[in-house]
């Protein structure tokens, strides 16, 4: 799976360096100074080194936990994202992902415990008690490398016992073993991504099929585990009302409603930079090719057509589970 990987000379001796190349003893060893050195290189083709990505072993140095873009949340009083690792396993056509980065190598942040202290920062400080969630899978998918990474097996454990906290993990991942080993606790959100199949199946490559994302969620929430529904990007198409209708059908029929602990709707969007890279990796993709128009420096549907799309999911929806737990993004805020 990885043929070379990179370490920065600072990582080299870490004790998860050396867990994580135990599993690739054939793979070539090159030490680096800086991750950025190989990520950050100009002229790099997202493309080409998509068909065999690298594995980058790096230590972050700031900006551990940010702020959410305003407008995104599930009903807590503060929001804040973390990446511990930035580009992901499938190759999405409509992922934000190769608009933002040159390389589409994977950096993994080593030094997990810079992360859990800036989170600990954070919830000292919330002196009021408001509640906080904390989102995973923003520049990567929260399980997709969970045997390589060991994101799950040492972040789950911290969050259990943390009042007025919620993480969530992103993800489309069927790698659930890790999760299910554990006890599932409230305060853990496993939310799972998903487009209509027929979208799906044209633009999610390498990414489990609907039905595979499904049945995991049923095996987690039969497990106890809370989950999250994210129907994000709402792709906007000539039959999306019947094939939004028997997505959610199909979930609902597999997942009782008291397992979510929310669903959100994320209508498409990108900053013009941003979709104008991405809609030139692929000059021929219809995806990219009508619907879009810029408002405020964002690329998305006019917001007619974005308002139709959103009205019918969240009324469908609302078939199945109370409107409260139903949240939306707003890409003009």
């Amino acid at each position: 799976m990885i043929e070379t990987i990179y370490i920065e000379e600072s990582v080299e001796e870490h004790p998860r360096t050396k867990k994580i190349l135990k599993k690739f003893p054939n793979s070539t060893i090159i030490l680096c100074d800086r991750y950025k050195e190989i990520f950050n290189r100009k002229k790099q083709n997202f493309r080409i080194q998509k068909a065999s990505p690298s594995l980058i072993l790096a230590k972050k140095f700031n900006n551990f936990v940010l702020p959410t873009p305003k407008g995104l949340g599930i009903g807590s009083n503060k929001n804040y994202y973390f990446s511990h690792m930035l580009n992901c396993l499938y190759d999405c056509r409509y992922c934000f992902l190769q608009g933002m980065y040159e390389s589409s190598n994977f950096v993994l942040f080593i030094n997990f415990e810079s992360f859990t202290n800036s989170i600990e920062k954070i919830l000292k400080n919330n002196l009021i008690d408001e509640k906080i969630t904390f989102f995973s899978g923003y520049d990567c998918d929260s399980l997709a490398m969970e045997s390589i990474t060991g994101f799950v097996k040492f972040f789950l454990p911290f969050f259990e016992n943390k009042p007025n906290t919620e993480i969530e993990l992103r993800t489309k991942s069927v790698a659930i073993n890790e999760i299910l080993n554990q006890k599932p606790f409230n305060s853990c959100i496993i939310a799972y991504s998903f487009t209509p199949d027929e979208i799906a199946k044209k633009n999610e490559h390498g990414a489990p099929p609907v039905k595979s994302r499904i049945n995991a969620m049923q095996k987690l929430s039969n497990a106890g585990w809370k989950l999250g529904l994210r129907l994000d990007p709402l792709i906007y198409h000539s039959n999306y009302k019947d094939n939004y209708k028997k997505l959610i059908d199909d979930i609902f029929l597999k997942i009782p409603e008291k397992s979510f602990h929310s669903i959100s709707l994320g209508p498409i969007r990108f900053p013009k930079k941003m979709f104008n890279k991405i809609s030139n990796l692929y000059p021929d993709e219809k995806l990219f090719s009508k619907h879009f128009v810029q408002i405020n420096k964002m690329k998305s549907y006019p917001k007619i057509i974005e308002s139709e799309v959103v009205n019918y999911c969240k009324d469908y929806l609302k078939n199945y589970i109370d409107e409260d737990q139903i949240f939306s993004f707003d890409p003009y805020l």
